[in-house]
């Protein structure tokens, strides 16, 4: 063990942690309208919780053990053997102890479960919640995560480049947001004139800057120990956020006339989104990149596709993590050339079969995510039901769910 290492990647883990609580519950409890902001941040913990829980009971047997090449086995359920030795090493955890690898990747599953709820957001049972989430982290996250991070997974040994979660965290999140939220309906009043406008911005904007310094952990931690790697993931985490910033006003201005502060939480997160897979794979102009790029689509993707798919995905899940994740998985595969200051491919005529990787992966990714989740809906709908009642919707979760209020009258 390197105790460097170790100390690293343990402030790694809780940095992961504050993007969960309280960034990821202050982002999303801002946009969404005063009558749900405890009901919506109620979710993220309360999911996040069952994944940890989930992933120590079987959760990370399932997603690192050895088994095939869609899961892995249950050697290590509830952590079997993982501390029975102080010497207890793993291959995948490096130079730390094997536990606080568990550590770290737990909460990963744990804010890709709590991503989801942005999709459906306003509109769905608080039980309903609880049980998709273990359906879907059982089926369609641990799946994702041994075919992309465990040796002998299925994308792993295609040679798809995944540094700390694009196709496994946010594609897969943003694309079970897209299916759940299609499967919910709109909320009520959506589309009518009816205004469902963000309530609270500044609560917004402090979530935001929360996962921004967050996102240091998620992908210079990725490197899992305190290493050059880790600089060069955490400048790109940097650099790529900047990024995002800037091309998401430039095109806000463009297009509307006005840069607003919305936009520009939105692009530093689409520009982190972006950066995710390819954080320690790509140099600091490929970042720069990559960032400013999947800010520029990820406008299109809130905007433009958000209406073309006209589904109601009420904190822009899809639009931001989804399509954020595919650029950002794609041009991995482009900036991870040498030529382009990457630290990978060694000749740029590597780069096509490298992007068809990376292509499938993202394919792969969606088709299964949406599949489980389309699942998970319907047997959660007809087990307990799913949506609220017009009168509870109307009234607000705060209230019909949780018996609570966030501002009093």
């Amino acid at each position: 063990m390197n105790s460097t290492d170790f100390a690293w990647v343990s402030m790694s883990t809780l940095l992961v942690l504050m993007m969960v609580a309280p960034g990821l519950a202050l982002f999303y409890g801002g946009l969404v309208r005063g009558k749900n902001v405890l009901s919506i941040s109620t979710q993220v913990l309360a999911t996040f919780g069952l994944a940890i829980v989930l992933w120590f009971a079987y959760g990370y047997s399932l997603a690192f053990t050895d088994g095939n090449a869609i899961i892995g086995g249950w050697s290590k359920v509830f952590l079997a053997g993982v501390f029975n030795l102080p010497e207890n090493t793993f291959e995948v955890a490096g130079s730390i102890p094997e536990i606080s690898f568990v550590a770290f990747q737990a909460t990963f599953a744990g804010i890709t479960c709590a991503l989801i709820v942005g999709g459906f957001a306003e509109r769905v049972r608080f039980g309903a919640v609880i049980l998709f989430t273990a359906i879907w982290m059982t089926f369609s996250y641990l799946p994702i995560a041994h075919m992309v991070w465990s040796p002998g997974g299925w994308l792993f040994e295609r040679g798809a480049l995944d540094f700390a979660g694009g196709t496994v965290v946010h594609i897969n999140a943003g694309m079970a947001a897209l299916v759940a939220a299609w499967y919910t309906g709109r909320r009520l009043g959506y589309g009518r004139g009816e205004a469902l406008r963000p309530h609270n911005l500044t609560m917004t904007m402090t979530g935001a800057a929360l996962l921004w310094v967050g996102w240091f952990g998620f992908n210079a931690g990725s490197a899992l120990g305190a290493n050059t790697l880790a600089a060069l993931a955490f400048f790109n985490t940097l650099i790529a956020a900047a990024g995002g910033i800037l091309a998401w006003l430039i095109v806000e201005r463009m297009a509307k006339g006005k840069a607003s502060l919305l936009g520009a939480a939105s692009g530093a997160v689409a520009g982190l989104v972006g950066i995710t897979p390819a954080a320690g794979f790509v140099g600091p102009f490929g970042a720069l990149l990559i960032g400013a790029l999947t800010g520029a689509v990820c406008v299109w993707g809130v905007n433009g596709l958000r209406h073309a798919l006209n589904v109601d995905d009420a904190l822009d899940v899809f639009g931001i993590h989804g399509v954020g994740g595919i650029v950002g998985a794609l041009l991995t595969g482009v900036f991870n050339a040498q030529l382009l200051g990457g630290p990978g491919l060694a000749s740029f005529s590597e780069v096509p079969y490298q992007l068809w990787i990376q292509a499938e992966g993202v394919l792969i990714t969606m088709i299964w995510s949406g599949v489980v989740t389309l699942a998970g809906c319907v047997i959660v709908n007809a087990a307990i039901g799913w949506r609220v009642t017009r009168d509870e919707e109307r009234t607000g979760l705060d209230i019909s769910s949780h018996g609570e209020s966030a501002y009093s009258n």
